[in-house]
C-alpha cells in the first residue's frame, strides 16, 4: 500500500529516533535521579522499549545513517520508519496471522469485509509450507475468466516471491486499481511447470452465498465466505429453499476459508438446536461461549460438503452440525484452523491483529492442525470438474441425501 506522506528524504537515524522520545526522556532523567529511580522508570516502559533497546536502536541507526547507500533513492519518510518499527514488533511473534495495520490499511480492511473491492475475485489463504494458495474462486470474476482454480499456489506476484509473506502482504499485492494487470506465477498440481498468468483487476462484489433447487426437491446453499452480509444472504437463500418445500438441504462449505465469528454464529442460529455452537479459551484460560436458542432448528435432512480448503469459521459450522448430530459431512478432511484472531484498534486509528484464543467445538475438540474428518469421504475429480463440469463430491452428497429422504 502506498503511503501519502511527504517525500522529503529524512535521516534514517533521526527517523528511527523520533519514536524514542520516551526513551530519551528516561535517559535525561538518568542524570537527575538516583539509579533506583532509573530502574523503576525503565520497568514502566515494559520489556521491549527499555534503555538497552533505545541505546541499540541509536547505534544501529547511526550505522545506517553513516553507511547506507540509498541506491533506489526511495525517499523514506518519518511515517514509513515509524510503521516499520511497529511492524517489526508484531512480526517478531511466531504468529503467521498477526498483522500491524496503519490507519489507512485498517480502513481498507473494514471496507473489504463489507463485500466490495478491486482485485481478481479469489480467496487467498496461507498454506503450511508458508506459500499462499487460492482457497476459492468467485463466479464471473477476473480470476475465473483467467482460468485460476481453487488450490492454485501463488509462487510469485509480479515476479516477487511470496514465500514467507504474511497473508495481508500477499492480498495487498494481488489487489489494485481497476483495469491494472497483476502477473501471477502459479504452481498447480499435475502441471509439469509453473503457470504464468496475467489477470486484469476489476470491481468485485463478494456475493458470499449462492443457492438453487436441485432434483428430487433438494435445496442447495453454497457459502463461500463469512462476511458481514453473509447472514442476510443466507437468510434469503434459506427462505427460498423452504418456500420451495425442500425435502432436504445441502450446505456447501468447500473452499470456504472462514471469516467473521459473528456471521457463522448468525447462520448457526438459523439451523442448530438449542445449545453450544462453540467456545473459546484465551491465554488466561477465560472461556467464552457462543450459543443458540434453538428456536429455528432445522427439521429436514442436512448434508454438508467440506474439503481441505474449508477452514476456521466453516469448520466451526460443520463441526457444530456434526456434534449436534443433525447432518452428515461429505467430502474431504477440513483444513484444521482452530484458532481465532481479533483486531485491536489503537487510539491513533491503527490496529494490531493477532491470535487471541483457541476455539473448541461443542464436543470439546480443538481441530488446530488436525481438521475434521467427514462422515463420507470422497475426493473431487479435478479433471472431470474442469473438463466436463462433473462434481463428484456434490454427486455423492446428492446420493447421500436421496438415501436420507427415501428417494
Amino acid at each position: 500500500m502506498e503511503e501519502n506522506g511527504n517525500n522529503n528524504k529524512v535521516s534514517f537515524r533521526s527517523g528511527l529516533l523520533f519514536g524514542l522520545t520516551i526513551g530519551l526522556t528516561v535517559a535525561l532523567i538518568v542524570g537527575i535521579f538516583a539509579v533506583v529511580k532509573i530502574k523503576s522508570i525503565s520497568n514502566a516502559l515494559g520489556s521491549v522499549l527499555d534503555l538497552k533497546t533505545a541505546s541499540k536502536i541509536s547505534v544501529i541507526s547511526k550505522v545506517i545513517d553513516d553507511c547506507f547507500y540509498d541506491y533506489d533513492d526511495r525517499k523514506l519518510t518519518v511515517d514509513d520508519m515509524r510503521d516499520g518499527l511497529y511492524r517489526g514488533i508484531v512480526s517478531s511473534m511466531d504468529d503467521k496471522y498477526a498483522e500491524y495495520y496503519s490507519k489507512e490499511e485498517l480502513e481498507q480492511e473494514i471496507i473489504d469485509n463489507q463485500g466490495i473491492y478491486y482485485g481478481i475475485g479469489a480467496y487467498i489463504s496461507l498454506g503450511e509450507d508458508d506459500y499462499p494458495f487460492l482457497s476459492g474462486i468467485m463466479a464471473d470474476t477476473p480470476a475465473e475468466k483467467a482460468g485460476l482454480r481453487a488450490g492454485d499456489v501463488l509462487v510469485k506476484v509480479d515476479d516477487e516471491s511470496t514465500y514467507g509473506m504474511t497473508l495481508d502482504d500477499v492480498v495487498s499485492r494481488v489487489k489494485g486499481d481497476d483495469g491494472t494487470v497483476v502477473h501471477l506465477t502459479i504452481y498447480r498440481e499435475g502441471e509439469n511447470d509453473y503457470l504464468e498468468i496475467d489477470v486484469t483487476r476489476g470491481a468485485v462484489e463478494t456475493l458470499s452465498v449462492g443457492y438453487d433447487m436441485l432434483e428430487n426437491d433438494i435445496g442447495y446453499i453454497q457459502i463461500v465466505r463469512f462476511e458481514q452480509a453473509t447472514v442476510n444472504q443466507f437468510t434469503e437463500a434459506y427462505e427460498y429453499i423452504k418456500e420451495n418445500d425442500a425435502e432436504g438441504l445441502i450446505i456447501d462449505l468447500r473452499s470456504n476459508p472462514g471469516g467473521l465469528v459473528s456471521s457463522v454464529v448468525g447462520i448457526a442460529d438459523q439451523i442448530l438446536p438449542e445449545g453450544l455452537v462453540f467456545y473459546e479459551l484465551d491465554a488466561q484460560g477465560n472461556r467464552k461461549e457462543y450459543r443458540c436458542e434453538g428456536d429455528n432448528a432445522i427439521d429436514i435432512p442436512l448434508v454438508v460438503l467440506v474439503d481441505g480448503y474449508s477452514a476456521s469459521a466453516s469448520e466451526i459450522l460443520s463441526g457444530a452440525i456434526r456434534d449436534h448430530g443433525i447432518g452428515t459431512l461429505v467430502g474431504e478432511k477440513t483444513y484444521g484452523k482452530g484458532i481465532v484472531q481479533d483486531v485491536k484498534q489503537l487510539s491513533d486509528g491503527s490496529a494490531v491483529k493477532l491470535t487471541v484464543s483457541a476455539y473448541y467445538l461443542p464436543g470439546g475438540d480443538n481441530i488446530q492442525g488436525t481438521g475434521i474428518e467427514p462422515d463420507v469421504t470422497v475426493e473431487l475429480d479435478v479433471d472431470a470438474y474442469y473438463d466436463e463440469g462433473i462434481d463428484t463430491q456434490l454427486d455423492k452428497a446428492i446420493e447421500v441425501m436421496n438415501e436420507k429422504v427415501g428417494q
